[in-house]
């Protein structure tokens, strides 16, 4: 909206021509998403205390998380309107990209809000139906999937194309048929979703990677939709450009912004859980961000610790039917390591750590095809 509003005006402000710019909007979405959860989130905080919003713990969980019962939980509304907000404020609202990225990211809070409060009103940790949850989940990421392939949203020549990291996008081109990838990108942005949900069992150990690797696909998507002075970045770095990807780094700035304000607030002891409404909609925005800007395997690597979790519980349950033994202690494995009596704190760190270098990894398939 203020780009709308501003850009005009550069006819009688000459300054105002920097808005024009990209890279000048996304500093700007990422400090105005800062500001809003740095000064919304104590007024937040204080509300979900006074109606006694409080997380309900699994009761088959670790011992060390009893305390944690009755922090306030459904922190994740606080990152979506700090990350909503500043992109619908900074980026180019004609841009499809941009709607598409953001339908995902508010239907999948909407979900995850419905999960939230009905754990609270029946005071357990269950929720939502499985599968009604996921139901909704499909239904959410078919649209946004379906659209991005039939609504003249990507060009043609990458649209049902995906590449794989250090190959090289033209050299080695693959390509499906329209159904399969509206199954495989189905695929990527419910799984990405509920390996985010599964994350969040820590305080800030979702919150982390999730900034970790916002922050990586703000350059990748710049990378792949910026032109400068007819430098083509994308056809220098052998990925695919995609007209107007540079506007959902944007979306990414914001998504940044909003999880260092929420970290805040959420680094251990945490006074704040995001809840399901936090990690299924940034889970969900994240694989929609791989689909767009076409780094759907890339995110694998880089959303490493998403995946870890999430393989750890379909591992511990196809074991423990099949054979009546755990693999791990407790799954996901985050609680592995707090069973094997690594302090809260460390498996976090760590995790992080993990995270940084997935990052790094995945940055460098920019350069090595």
């Amino acid at each position: 909206m203020l780009f709308h509003l501003l850009y005009p005006l550069r006819k009688h402000l000459s300054w105002l021509n920097v808005v024009r710019y990209p890279s000048t909007r996304i500093i700007a979405s990422a400090l105005s998403a800062m500001l809003m959860s740095f000064l919304m989130g104590p007024w937040f905080i204080r509300k979900l205390q006074s109606r006694q919003i409080g997380q309900t713990i699994r009761s088959d969980g670790p011992e060390s998380h009893f305390s944690k019962a009755g922090t306030p939980t459904m922190g994740g509304s606080l990152i979506l309107v700090c990350l909503v907000v500043p992109s619908l404020l900074w980026a180019d609202l004609s841009n499809k990209l941009i709607w598409l990225c953001l339908s995902v990211t508010v239907g999948y809070g909407a979900i995850g809000f419905l999960d939230d409060s009905l754990k609270l009103r029946f005071k357990n940790s269950k929720g939502l139906p499985g599968k009604l949850k996921l139901l909704g989940q499909i239904v959410v990421g078919a649209g946004a999937v379906a659209f991005m392939i039939y609504g003249d949203v990507l060009p043609d020549s990458v649209r049902l194309r995906f590449s794989l990291p250090f190959v090289h996008f033209e050299r080695y081109p693959i390509t499906l048929p329209h159904w399969l990838y509206l199954v495989f990108g189905l695929f990527v942005v419910v799984g990405s979703s509920n390996a985010v949900n599964l994350t969040d069992g820590l305080d800030g150990l979702a919150i982390g990677p999730v900034i970790i690797s916002s922050g990586t696909f703000l350059i990748l998507s710049y990378a792949a939709g910026t032109v400068l002075d007819k430098f083509n970045i994308a056809a220098y770095l052998n990925i695919p450009h995609i007209a107007g990807a540079a506007e959902l780094a944007i979306v990414c700035a914001a998504m940044v912004g909003s999880g260092i304000g929420f970290l805040w607030y959420n680094t251990y002891p945490a006074q704040v859980f995001m809840g399901d409404v936090g990690s299924l909609s940034l889970g969900g925005a994240l694989g929609m961000l791989s689909l767009l800007t076409k780094n759907e395997t890339v995110w694998a690597l880089l959303g490493g610790i998403f995946v870890l979790e999430a393989v750890s519980v379909v591992v511990q349950v196809i074991s423990y039917k099949l054979t009546g033994k755990r693999v791990f202690r407790m799954a996901p494995i985050h609680h592995h390591f707090e069973l094997k009596g690594w302090p809260e704190p460390k498996v976090i760190v760590r995790f992080w750590i993990i995270s940084i270098m997935l990052a790094l990894l995945a940055l460098a398939t920019l350069k090595l095809r």
